[in-house]
């Protein structure tokens, strides 16, 4: 048994796969999702695992060149805004509809068991270097 980091099977492989500029959609439980992308859920119950939980997880694995998250995170949700500026100073932020949209072309979702609004980022793989 893997001894550290990502032990879910289906996450760790499909991080595995991923390649420069693929997006993936870290969500909220409520985030709607199209049909296409990779869906791995972790979502056990309301709030588990936390949105920050599932980021900083995935931040130890991931190189990240760019993210964006809805622009209404700021007046509707300041701890995730705040969580994600101290992650990507750089974010860009684009109407909520225009990030849902954007999910449709991710390689992968990984849902959250968060519930509150609009914790949802959509960060573009880097290469390490």
């Amino acid at each position: 048994m893997k001894k550290s980091g990502i032990l879910n099977r289906h996450l760790a492989g499909a991080i595995a796969e991923l390649g420069h500029g693929d997006e993936v959609l870290i969500c909220d439980a409520g985030m709607p999702i199209p049909p296409g992308p990779r869906v791995v859920d972790l979502a056990f119950r309301a709030g588990v695992p936390s949105f920050a939980e599932v980021l900083d997880g995935l931040l130890d694995e991931l190189v990240v060149e760019g993210a964006t998250a809805a622009l209404e995170v700021r007046a509707a949700n300041p701890e995730a805004a705040s969580l994600l500026d101290s992650h990507f100073p750089g974010l860009d932020l684009i109407p909520h509809d225009d990030l849902k949209a954007r999910t449709a072309s991710a390689r992968l979702v990984v849902r959250t068991g968060e519930a509150r609004p609009y914790a949802n980022v959509l960060v573009r793989c880097g290469v390490f270097f």
